[in-house]
């Protein structure tokens, strides 16, 4: 149900006057604080409410989902796109306090990249693959808190593959580091809530020049997603004001590996080469021994 994105809060309206009493206090609690209620419990909602779990199930189930599980990605996937950092601050000083944080933290990117796996279709990587080898020329695109994922592909995929190019901020503007795009050009495009609009833009000028285009992103409803042919979903749920980039990571490795074991020959000759420079010119500092 709702894959035709209507609006959560509007059927909730629709539906209040046949709730009853105990589904009608979750609707109210929602309706004003829908972004908290996002990332409770079943259990936490009964009780912020004062209903039981079971009452919050059947609530679910009244709206047409599945279960509550169904329903709390309906709402996280309705806020995470709007939500602002000290709104996130916000929420994740309820849900994380200063004892708990590290676990509550790593817990929370396991429990990402778990769900890539499940959701991540493997038939769709290996298409990436192959698009990979065929593109003449490889842009990667990802800016704000994305950077940092397009900085890790463009280095290590650069080192496999010659034809990588990563579309830097401030440099000059991104349609003048594309300008050159066409048909046999492919566009890796990476952006999570709240997705930057030039990343959004940078794809959608790639497939005016009919470029390939992927995106790695974290819903099939992204705006990245709209204009790939191939999309990588990755699961993204924040624990806090800050961007779980674990499974986004984990993913664009795996796409490296994929490339560079295909790649093996030439890729032991550059590191061969690489090694050479970077002991000359004492890129790398060792531990001595005995502490000198």
């Amino acid at each position: 149900m709702h894959e035709n994105k209507q609006d959560l809060m509007r059927i909730i309206q629709v539906k209040f006057p046949r709730l009853s009493k105990g589904q009608k206090l979750i609707a109210e609690y929602i309706l004003k604080h829908y972004d908290k209620a996002a990332f409770m419990t079943a259990s936490k909602l009964g009780v912020t409410v004062g209903v039981s779990e079971s009452t919050v199930v059947r609530f679910a189930n009244e709206l047409g989902y599945s279960g509550y599980p169904k329903l709390q990605m309906g709402l996280q996937e309705l806020i995470k796109t709007k939500l602002t950092a000290v709104q996130r601050i916000e929420i994740s000083s309820d849900l994380i306090t200063e004892e708990n944080v590290l676990k509550n933290v790593l817990k929370a990117d396991m429990e990402n990249i778990r769900a890539t796996l499940e959701k991540l279709n493997t038939n769709t990587f290996d298409e990436v693959v192959k698009t990979i080898f065929k593109a003449k020329r490889i842009y990667i695109v990802g800016f704000r808190s994305s950077q940092a994922l397009a900085d890790f592909l463009g280095f290590y995929l650069g080192l496999v593959l010659d034809n990588v190019r990563q579309v830097l901020p401030g440099v000059s503007d991104i349609f003048e580091q594309l300008l050159k795009i066409g048909e046999e050009d492919l566009v890796i495009g990476i952006g999570f809530p709240r997705y930057s609009s030039r990343t959004v833009e940078a794809l959608k000028f790639a497939k005016s020049k009919n470029a390939e285009v992927v995106a790695i992103t974290d819903s099939l409803l992204s705006p990245l997603a709209s204009y790939a042919d191939y999309a990588l979903i990755t699961q993204s749920n924040m624990a806090s004001f800050v961007d779980s980039l674990v499974a986004p990571l984990s993913v664009i490795n795996a796409l490296i590996v994929a490339v560079g074991i295909r790649e093996k020959e030439s890729i032991s000759e550059t590191f061969n080469n690489l090694e050479k420079i970077w002991e000359e010119f004492n890129v790398y500092t060792y531990r001595t021994k005995n502490n000198e």
